[in-house]
């Protein structure tokens, strides 16, 4: 059975402790619940594909709790050190070359010479992180491919018996993964949007992002959240349908959804929309309906993110 820890100090030394001796715990983000397990590990990690149903060529995202860690693990070029110094701790994975004295599992990167880091902006993560006192691989606490968890009853849905206990702080701020960029070139690469828009990347780095030929990529990912189909419901999801199908659920945005079951943010804010998203989903997954058709999501700032994660849940699969 898992266990459900408070966001105590004896919580969190409990979670700490399980994490040291190998096993799972699903960790609050300020973006999404994230299945924790030791990335110098490689039980630890192989467990965490397993839990998941994750396919193992899928890399993992390294959470740690200072840039000082960051650096024992990646070596960080001059946009990673400028991306990090504008917006770490917080929504923003960096992948970087990965450093030969890394002591951790290669299950993490996937065979590959990069890594994806990340220091979280949560304080329960930050505390965790610290009491742990090394990097911990954690990618979202759901079954492979469906929706993301933004509450420790999401992860208990998909996961539970599966996993040694969940960290419950409550429902996640921000709602979507964090944004992921490729730094290992000579031009930073937007791999993943998410819960930081590329536009404030962009006016940081003071050069636009380079964005992959695809966003595809079902051999090779070099980071998470690059499969085809992602994020899915059990349902159908249909992107702004021009009628609404029969007996389908409708997610609404905005203006003009008057008759929507649910509304992402019936004024139009798009982090409104974001933190909302995943927690709508499960609700809409779980009610009488034989679909989901989700209103028009405008696609700039945040909405990159949203309509990245729709559009891999309504992937044929």
């Amino acid at each position: 059975m898992t266990k459900r820890l408070p966001p105590s100090e004896e919580g969190i030394t409990r979670a700490a402790a399980l994490l040291r001796a190998g096993a799972l715990v699903a960790i609050p983000t300020e973006t999404v619940y994230g299945l924790a397990g030791d990335a110098s590990n490689g039980e630890a990690v192989a467990a965490i594909f397993d839990a998941k149903g994750r396919p193992s060529f899928n890399p993992l995202i390294c959470h740690v709790d200072s840039m000082e860690a960051a650096q024992r693990y990646g070596v960080f070029g001059d946009a990673a050190a400028r991306l990090a110094q504008a917006f770490w701790p917080g929504p923003l994975t960096l992948v970087v070359p990965r450093r030969e004295s890394a002591r951790l599992s290669p299950l993490v990167s996937a065979g590959l010479p990069s890594l994806a880091l990340r220091i979280p902006a949560h304080p329960v993560a930050r505390r965790l992180l610290a009491s742990f006192g090394g990097a911990l691989a954690a990618p979202s606490a759901n079954p492979s491919g469906k929706i993301s968890p933004t509450t420790s009853a999401h992860v208990l849905a998909g996961l539970e018996g599966r996993i040694a206990a969940v960290l419950d702080a409550g429902p996640c701020a921000v709602g979507v993964e964090s944004t992921i960029v490729d730094c290992t070139g000579e031009t930073p690469v937007l791999l993943r949007p998410g819960g930081l828009p590329a536009e404030a990347l962009e006016q940081a780095l003071g050069q636009p992002l380079a964005r992959p030929q695809s966003a595809v990529n079902e051999v090779n990912p070099s980071a998470p959240g690059q499969l085809s189909s992602h994020y899915a419901p059990g349902k159908p999801l249909r992107l702004n349908p021009r009628t609404l199908p029969p007996d389908a659920l409708w997610l609404g945005f905005g203006l003009g959804c008057e008759g929507a079951t649910l509304n992402l943010s019936p004024s139009a804010d798009l982090r409104e929309a974001a933190a909302n998203l995943f927690t709508m989903l499960h609700t809409l997954d779980a009610a009488p309906g034989a679909a989901i058709a989700v209103a028009p999501i405008p696609n700039h700032g945040l909405g990159q993110a949203i309509n990245d994660r729709l559009t891999r849940a309504a992937a044929p699969r």
